[in-house]
C-alpha cells in the first residue's frame, strides 16, 4: 500500500489529495450540528466538492441550511482549494521544521502550475502571506459598511466570509440572492471585484508586477495577462451594458450610474468568481451566451480562478493570426512563443471542449431543462465559476454526480487528469513525414 502511494505521479497525488479533502469535508458537513436541517450525503458531498473546487454552485442555501460550524467548514475548504493543498502542506512542514524534499517540490510545482522547481518554497511563503494580507484589508473595508448595517459581530463575520470566498474566486455567499442587494453599492462591488480580479490574475503576475516597475521589463506571461484582462473586461462591460440596458428585470430600472456599475460587476465576475448583483435567470439569452464564453475562458494560470485560462485562449488566437499571416513563429510583445506551449494550449482547449460536451450530453439525458440552461450550468461547473440560472438546486441525483465530477476536472484541469491516468511514451522510432488534407 505504502509502496503504491510512493509510486504515484504528481498529477495522481493531486487528484487523490483533492478527493480525500472533499470526502473529509463531506463527513464534517454531514454532522448534526453542521446544519439547521438534515441534508443528504449527496448534498453534503456536492457542497464540499463545490467549496474545495472553489466553484460556488449550491444545491442547498448556504446561509439558512448550514450553521456557523458548517459555514466555517465551507470557508476552510474554500481557502484550502483556492491556495492549494500542497501550499498548506509545505507551510505545515516548515512550521514543524521538516525538510521540503523533491517530491513535495514537484507536487507544489504541479499544483501552482509553475515551470521550474527553483524558488518554489519562497513562492509558497509569499503566496500565503499575500493572500492573508489582502483578505484582512478587504475584511476591514467591508466591515466599515456591513458593521453599522447589521451589527458589528454579524458584519465582521459577513466580511470575513465574503472576503475569503471572493479572493479565492469561490462565489459562495451567506445570502440566497448573492450580492443583489448591493447592486448599486460602490464600496461592496469595488472591494469584492478587486478581490476576485487579483485572485484571478495569478500570483506570479501579482508578484512580478509588484517588483518590476517598468512594463517592458515584465515577463511575457504578465504582459499578456495584464493587457488581456484589461481589454477583455472593458469590452465585456460595454457588451453587457448594451445587451441589458433595456431589460426591466436587470439594468432597466437602475440609475444611469447604477447601470454601468452593475454592467461592470457582471462583466468581471464570470472569470471566475460566481457572485452576482443581477438575477442570472433574468438575463437575455444573448447575455447568457456571452457569459458562457467568459466562464469557459476563465482567469489566469497559477491563480484561484478556473476555465481554460486567459493565456491559453490568447495563445490560440495568436497562433491562428500567425498562421493566417503565414508567419513561421507565434509572436507576442516581440517574443516568440515556443511551439510546445502552442501544442499544450491546443490540447487543453480540445480536452476542455470535450469535457463540456460530455457534461452537456449527460445532463440532457438526466435533466428536463432548456438546452441553454444546461449549457450554462455545465460551463459554470467546468470553469469553477458558480453562476447559476437556477438549475443546480433542481438537479437529479445523477445530475449532481455529473456536476461534481465536472467541477473536480475543471479545478484540477483536464491535462492534470489526462496525465494522472496516462503514461508518457517516448518515440523510439522517427517515422517519415507525409501530408494530410485539412480544412
Amino acid at each position: 500500500m505504502i509502496g503504491s502511494l510512493r509510486r504515484l505521479t504528481p498529477p495522481q497525488w493531486l487528484v487523490s489529495l483533492f478527493i480525500i479533502a472533499i470526502l473529509l469535508g463531506t463527513g464534517l458537513l454531514k454532522l448534526e450540528f453542521a446544519t439547521t436541517e438534515p441534508i443528504s450525503w449527496l448534498d453534503a458531498l456536492f457542497t464540499a466538492a463545490s467549496a474545495m473546487t472553489v466553484t460556488g454552485l449550491i444545491v442547498v442555501d448556504t446561509g439558512s441550511v448550514f450553521t456557523l460550524f458548517g459555514e466555517i467548514v465551507i470557508l476552510f475548504l474554500i481557502q484550502l482549494g483556492g491556495l492549494g493543498i500542497m501550499t498548506f502542506a509545505v507551510l505545515i512542514f516548515l512550521l514543524l521544521g521538516k525538510k521540503i524534499g523533491l517530491k513535495e517540490r514537484l507536487l507544489v510545482k504541479q499544483a501552482l502550475n509553475q515551470n521550474a522547481l527553483g524558488g518554489i518554497v519562497l513562492l509558497v511563503k509569499r503566496l500565503f502571506f499575500f493572500s492573508i494580507t489582502v483578505e484582512m484589508i478587504a475584511v476591514i473595508l467591508l466591515s466599515l459598511t456591513w458593521g453599522p448595517e447589521m451589527g458589528w459581530g454579524r458584519g465582521i463575520y459577513a466580511s470575513i466570509f465574503h472576503s475569503i470566498s471572493a479572493f479565492n474566486n469561490a462565489g459562495f455567499s451567506i445570502w440566497g440572492d448573492s450580492l443583489s442587494a448591493y447592486v448599486q453599492h460602490p464600496v461592496i462591488t469595488v472591494v469584492i471585484s478587486f478581490l476576485f480580479i487579483i485572485g484571478g490574475l495569478g500570483f506570479t503576475v501579482v508578484f512580478d508586477s509588484w517588483k518590476t516597475k517598468e512594463f517592458h521589463h515584465l515577463s511575457l506571461h504578465t504582459k499578456i495577462m495584464l493587457v488581456g484582462t484589461l481589454v477583455l473586461n472593458i469590452v465585456s462591460v460595454f457588451i453587457i451594458f448594451i445587451l441589458e440596458m433595456n431589460n426591466p428585470s436587470t439594468l432597466g430600472d437602475l440609475s444611469d450610474f447604477g447601470k454601468w456599475q452593475a454592467s461592470y460587476f457582471q462583466a468581471v465576475t464570470p472569470r471566475t468568481a460566481g457572485f452576482n448583483t443581477l438575477s442570472i435567470s433574468e438575463l437575455e439569452h444573448s447575455t447568457l451566451f456571452y457569459i458562457i464564453t467568459l466562464m469557459f475562458i476563465g482567469g489566469g494560470s497559477a491563480s484561484t480562478a478556473g476555465g481554460i485560462k486567459l493565456t491559453t485562449a490568447l495563445i490560440i488566437i495568436l497562433a491562428t493570426v500567425s498562421f493566417l499571416k503565414e508567419r513561421e513563429y507565434v509572436v507576442a510583445f516581440e517574443r516568440n512563443i515556443r511551439m510546445h506551449l502552442v501544442m499544450r494550449a491546443l490540447s487543453l482547449v480540445l480536452l476542455s471542449i470535450m469535457v463540456v460536451i460530455i457534461t452537456v450530453f449527460l445532463l440532457n439525458l438526466t435533466e428536463q431543462a432548456p438546452f441553454l440552461d444546461i449549457l450554462f450550468e455545465s460551463v459554470s461547473a467546468f470553469g469553477t465559476v458558480g453562476l447559476s440560472v437556477g438549475l443546480t438546486p433542481e438537479l437529479s441525483a445523477a445530475g449532481k454526480w455529473i456536476i461534481i465530477v465536472t467541477m473536480l476536472v475543471g479545478k484540477l484541469g483536464p491535462l492534470t487528469f489526462a496525465f494522472a491516468f496516462s503514461k508518457p511514451v517516448k518515440d523510439a522510432v522517427k517515422y517519415p513525414s507525409e501530408d494530410v488534407f485539412t480544412g
